[in-house]
């Protein structure tokens, strides 16, 4: 997972998309909002919301 993280920050860096970077830093928010809210009383809340 670490390697992956170096490989698209040298992406990112090299190719001059810092763009990305909130992307996909809201993705993961999102997909770990999801997961860890899958089993809890706030589930039906956030499939309302999406």
């Amino acid at each position: 997972m670490i390697d992956l993280l170096k490989d698209l920050w040298a992406f990112m860096r090299v190719r001059k998309k810092f763009w990305l970077a909130p992307i996909i830093v809201l993705l993961l928010l999102l997909g770990t909002l999801i997961v860890f809210t899958e089993g809890s009383a706030l589930a039906p809340l956030i499939y309302t919301v999406f």
